[in-house]
């Protein structure tokens, strides 16, 4: 479905381009000498209402010459990889002279509502690092103005950024098997109930690829996967079953963080006991005791990707969705640096 224009609006209501551009006007610009009728006001706003019609920000910046505005969206800055992920867009949004506004969709709803453009009117695009967003919650509706999503799942209808989450974690998994490990526990994730997750599925298929089977018991679910108390906590469950391991993969580094406080509290030595690998690549990781090794999604790349997309869409181009992938790296540090004693 094609986004709304000022020119539906118009004939949808039965009037004039410029009639229904002086109704839907913004409040600062001068009313200019156009006259309109109450009713006609009523018709032109209620039939705007009803379409969907958002003014684009970026034809009035164009109109009064000034850089278009962009928000940048994401779900949190406690988590490293968001706040890294909002300043490298920042930075390559100036670089294209655009200003931004950085702003936290916080839930599922707040998701819904910059992408439908209702909490969104003042820019003249968004790119969001979602959480929840989807096909069934956008329930159809067609984005207003121009989105890219970075990360995550992709979208239908939106362009979109992909993350190499299945590579990555395969790498870091095989890398896990390849120094030894065979009871490596999967930490924290939030999808784990589905079992269909890209890291959790590289996790399964590394073991696979060897012929071994995955201890279900070592698969251990978080409740929040952006906080280290998560693995914190995940950890000290892990801990407390019994259930024996030698090497941890955890859902990123912020839950690594959690996690390798919890085994060093257990007296166990990282990685002589315990291998860890996370995934991010976050500045962090490398100054944990050892230093963790990590999956690096390449956050450069995927910001200038998500930029180009962007301006393309803000400079006319109507085409299909756009779906990029970046490349991923295994960074190898001293967390995973030790093959086990007995040398298998």
């Amino acid at each position: 479905m094609a986004r709304v224009t000022l020119a539906d609006v118009a004939r949808a209501a039965g009037v004039s381009a410029a009639t229904a551009s002086h109704v839907l006007r913004p409040r600062d610009r001068p009313a200019g000498t156009i006259r309109v009728s109450d009713a006609t006001q009523q018709a032109v706003c209620r039939t705007a209402e009803e379409l969907g019609y958002v003014a684009s920000a970026a034809a009035r910046d164009l109109a009064s010459g000034s850089a278009s505005r962009i928000a940048i969206m994401v779900p949190n800055l406690h988590q490293p990889y968001f706040a890294r992920m909002a300043e490298t867009l920042i930075l390559a949004l100036e670089q294209r002279g655009s200003s931004t506004t950085l702003r936290l969709s916080y839930d599922a709803q707040a998701e819904r509502d910059a992408v439908l453009g209702r909490t969104t009117r003042d820019v003249a695009g968004v790119i969001l690092c979602p959480h929840a967003l989807s096909a069934e919650l956008l329930a159809g509706a067609t984005p207003p103005l121009p989105v890219v999503q970075v990360g995550g799942g992709p979208t239908p209808g939106i362009d979109c950024v992909v993350m190499g989450e299945y590579e990555g974690a395969l790498a870091a998994a095989r890398h896990l098997l390849d120094i030894g490990r065979r009871r490596i526990a999967y930490i924290a994730d939030p999808a784990l109930p589905s079992r269909d997750g890209p890291r959790y599925r590289a996790y399964v298929d590394a073991h696979t690829e060897r012929g071994l089977d995955v201890d279900a018991r070592l698969a251990v679910e978080g409740a929040d996967w952006d906080r280290r108390e998560t693995g914190l906590e995940a950890m000290v469950g892990l801990l407390r079953s019994g259930t024996p391991f030698d090497a941890v993969m955890c859902v990123n580094d912020a839950v690594a963080v959690g996690a390798m406080r919890a085994v060093s509290l257990a007296g166990l030595r990282i990685p002589e006991d315990v291998a860890f690998s996370g995934f991010d690549n976050t500045e962090e990781a490398a100054f944990t005791t050892p230093p963790l090794t990590s999956v690096d999604p390449g956050v450069p790349e995927m910001a200038q990707l998500a930029v180009a997309m962007l301006t393309a869409r803000l400079a006319g181009d109507q085409g299909p969705a756009r779906r990029e992938t970046a490349l991923t790296e295994l960074v190898v540090r001293a967390s995973s640096g030790a093959a086990r004693p007995d040398g298998a």
